[in-house]
């Protein structure tokens, strides 16, 4: 598998380029756009040139604003042409009225609730009347961006169809597009849905559009969605000039209007008993998802899912309310929602223990209760006790805490106080994940892979995963083992034919790992049946479907060869029947990846800042089939983790990103990565599960609960900021004075 080029290096020939004018208000009506005069071949396009439906796959935002303005950086058009220095200065001075409107930005200025749901399990209401020690707690998460290896952008031109090629007589293309397909050249994790955006915007048939995946790099699950809209702008200029367009943003246009993790608010409520164990609890979850609310049903199910977190709730009520407000339009990244709910659980449980004078470790060994929230089928699942043991073992967690306990409190008595030591402090959390997502798609979540045995005697492989993510040594070693033929043998999506490739959905959740590796299994274990039976070539497609509430199958992958496990599926049903709201596609949990993570940090005398000494992560990934691509993954998510909880603090003032904040915008430091021990415990599983997104999932709450340690003070926000942790001290000083 050759590697992929970057969209910076594509340059067709007569290329002409793109630069997109946006809207200057976050909210508003659009009366008009007002543009220099434009040069010879300079081309203005908005959303009356659209021939097709002015709006992106799957979501209500439109390609171009047409009347109304949601956010600040909302694209009203893009100039086309020659010279890309004088298309920026076109853009520049181009000039959009509006009819301005009074704008919600944050959660706290939002009533703008568009949906809220309600679940609740037995009578909270009841239990907070009669009984218990009531705890609460106010947990937030601020956005997060993500610095790309390139911006996001694409390169489209047409080619002429071979005289093999179909051309469907229902498309709606003049006769020079029904004898050309549109290639389009952008860095994606979701191939499929950028070819169905431009399919759609420009009223073109499947056959006349084709996606060729550029080098991705790591992309945080930033690029689900957002280059399809860039490539639908691109695509356009290339419908109406009939010439090749490369539209590429700016490193500063990225960082000012590409999606960001999303922020949340969680207020937690819990009745506890003496021993500190849960009677009910109450939760109310409210996120910003900016313009357009885009991945709304998915974050909000899985924000809900990981609010619950490893904890049994006999009774509980649960609000969640998603914010429509004028911002850019959020994105999911990593975790989804899962990562801002466990995070917002496991710190709540930490104060519960401090609340019962426990170990925060202890208290999750008595309650944590893996198998009755998560909708899972856990067969030969590793425990939460082993997961909880090995990672304190790990770290040496019991001593560490407990001298740390004994800093803490010494600090408080002047006469003991050594104000040349650094406090330290140690936290731990837990934290799962997914394998999937939970709602389908307009695509209904149908996904394929295809393998061919040709007369050669050369296995090809056919997905839609781009090679950037190097899923092929993975892939050619399950191969080789299965059919028995040498690595070299086996070619992955050899023909470069990218429309007979087929759709094996998003790259996310460690879907790639766990749902299309498992399809590749298949297509290689059915060629083993066929292949001294059958003359060659064989070709054999497997696919993957929705699992609903009829859930009758041991397999989390439904396929026609799969045996039914009674017993598996009642087990299933009764896990879900725990939950207060069903799931809609049940593989996206069924085999969920487990992880504990312990954080040492150590607080600055002089800058008083933390500083992460060691961080340590005991992983359930069931079959790691390659361990070294699992430690790489999960590395580089623990310092992104990492990033979100502390070094990358932006947030959007009155509606938008200033560009200070472009200008003074920093990542982890190669020097700031502090040691990251992972171990993988051994399970009997014969299926890999999700790992890439654990760190987020429990890294943070495990830092904040150190940090809390080390300051004698309980935070409860990321990313923690600078500030906070001088106000904090100043207000100790004082308090001593």
């Amino acid at each position: 598998m050759e590697s992929l080029p970057f969209v910076e290096d594509i340059y067709p020939e007569d290329l002409l380029f793109a630069a997109t004018i946006r809207s200057p208000a976050a909210k508003g009506r659009l009366k008009n756009i007002l543009i220099p005069e434009l040069p010879d071949d300079y081309k203005l396009i908005s959303a009356k040139d659209i021939p097709g439906e002015n709006r992106l796959e799957g979501y209500d935002m439109p390609i171009f604003a047409n009347d109304k303005l949601s956010y600040i950086g909302e694209p009203v058009a893009i100039i086309i042409g020659k010279d890309k220095t004088k298309l920026e200065e076109l853009a520049a001075r181009s000039k959009v009225f509006y009819d301005e409107d009074e704008i919600e930005n944050t959660i706290e200025q939002s009533d703008n609730d568009q949906e809220i749901n309600r679940f609740n399990i037995g009578n909270a209401d009841e239990i907070f009347a009669s009984q218990g020690k009531i705890i609460t707690g106010s947990y937030s998460t601020g956005i997060q961006a993500h610095w790309y290896a390139e911006p996001v952008g694409a390169v489209t031109w047409w080619k002429e169809k071979k005289s093999d090629d179909k051309t469907s007589k229902k498309s709606k293309a003049s006769q020079t597009e029904q004898n050309s397909i549109l290639i389009i050249k952008t860095a994606t994790q979701w191939q499929y849905h950028v070819k169905r955006a431009v399919e759609r915007v420009l009223g073109l048939d499947s056959a006349s559009v084709s996606v060729e995946p550029t080098n991705l790099s790591i992309h945080m699950d930033g690029k689900l969605w957002y280059p399809s809209l860039i490539a639908c702008h691109a695509a356009l200029g290339t419908f109406i000039t009939k010439k090749p367009i490369r539209l590429i943003l700016s490193k500063e246009e990225d960082f000012l209007y590409s999606p960001k993790r999303f922020s949340s608010n969680i207020n937690i409520a819990s009745s506890i008993d003496d021993n500190g164990k849960i009677l009910a609890s109450k939760i109310d979850i409210s996120v910003n998802l900016g313009a357009y609310m885009v991945n709304k049903d998915e974050i909000l199910k899985q924000i809900c899912l990981g609010a619950l977190g490893f904890y049994k709730f006999d009774n509980l009520d649960l609000t969640i309310r998603a914010k429509n407000t004028n911002i850019p339009p959020s994105g999911p990244f990593s975790g989804f929602g899962l990562a801002q709910g466990q995070f917002a659980i496991e710190k709540h449980v930490s104060e519960i223990a401090d609340a019962v004078n426990q170990d925060q470790a202890q208290w999750r060994l008595k309650n944590a209760d893996t198998g009755k929230i998560i909708p899972a089928i856990y067969k030969n699942t590793t425990s939460s006790i082993d997961l909880i043991n090995d990672a304190l073992k790990m770290s040496d967690y019991y001593r560490k805490w407990a001298s740390y306990e004994l800093l803490r409190q010494s600090s408080k008595d002047e006469t003991k106080r050594d104000n040349t030591d650094k406090p330290r402090g140690i936290g731990f959390a837990l934290g799962f994940q997914s394998s999937g997502l939970i709602y389908p798609g307009d695509d209904k979540g149908i996904y394929s892979a295809e393998v061919t045995l040709t007369k050669e005697s050369i296995l090809e492989i056919k997905t839609s995963i781009t090679s950037s993510e190097d899923y092929s040594k993975i892939w050619e070693k399950i191969a080789a083992e299965i059919i028995s033929i040498k690595p070299e043998m086996v070619k992955i999506n050899s023909n470069n034919a990218p429309l007979s490739i087929p759709d094996c959905g998003p790259s996310c959740s460690s879907r790639n790992i766990t749902a299309v590796t498992n399809m590749v299994e298949k297509c290689c274990l059915a060629i083993k049946k066929q292949r001294f039976r059958n003359p060659l070539p064989i070709t054999v497609r497997r696919s993957i479907k929705p699992q609903l509430m009829s859930l009758n199958t041991s397999s989390p992958y439904l396929d026609s060869s799969d045996t039914v496990s009674p017993n598996a599926a009642s087990d299933a049903q009764q896990s879900i029947a725990n939950l207060p709201f069903k799931p809609a596609d049940l593989n996206s949990f069924s085999r969920p990846g487990f992880a504990a993570a312990v954080v040492e940090v150590s607080i600055d005398p002089v800058e008083f800042i933390p500083v992460v000494r060691s961080i340590w992560l005991s992983v359930d990934g069931g079959k790691i089939i390659s361990k070294n691509k699992a430690r790489r993954s999960i590395m580089r998510a623990v310092i992104q983790a990492l990033g979100w909880s502390f070094i990358e603090n932006i947030e959007y003032i009155n509606g938008a990103l200033s560009k200070s904040q472009y200008e003074n915008f920093s990542i982890i430091s190669p020097a700031e990565i502090p040691p990251i021990h992972i171990n993988f415990l051994s399970t009997d599983e014969s299926e890999p599960k999700g790992v890439g997104d654990l760190p987020f999932t429990c890294v943070p709450a495990a830092f904040l609960q150190a940090v809390s340690q080390a300051a004698d003070y309980s935070f409860k926000s990321i990313p923690l900021k600078r500030k906070d942790l001088w106000e904090m001290k100043k207000a100790q000083t004082q308090a001593d004075k």
